[in-house]
């Protein structure tokens, strides 16, 4: 079974998404409660290896590696929680912390740089 549909972008434009499912006994809507749940997974997985470093474990043991993977988890977790509060995605905030320790590295640069009077 095939569907279709379609959305408006938040900027705007219109999108379309086709879902296929090779079970024919099931309606649209069945369909797209499969796939929100489903896509739901796939958003975890994207931030929690982009926004958390799970998949980047600089360690070799593996008692190491399982305090790494539950700390990335954790850090998750707390992504959730300030998306709740702020209203912003993990890669907003993700994005918004860098750009404010970028600012607060030029400006200390520039306190370095500046020539102290004797």
């Amino acid at each position: 079974m095939l569907t279709k549909q379609v959305f408006k972008n938040e900027n705007g434009t219109v999108g379309e998404l086709y879902l296929a499912c090779s079970d024919l006994n099931v309606s649209y809507e069945q369909i797209t409660t499969i796939y929100k749940k489903r896509w739901a997974v796939e958003e975890y997985h994207k931030s929690i290896k982009s926004n958390t470093g799970f998949a980047k474990s600089p360690t070799k043991k593996p008692e190491t590696q399982m305090n790494h993977f539950v700390l990335s988890i954790v850090a998750y977790i707390k992504l959730e929680w300030l998306k709740q509060r702020t209203g912003k995605n993990h890669f907003a905030m993700k994005t918004q912390l860098y750009l404010a320790a970028q600012q607060a590295a030029y400006k200390e640069l520039k306190i370095l740089s500046t020539p102290k009077a004797a």
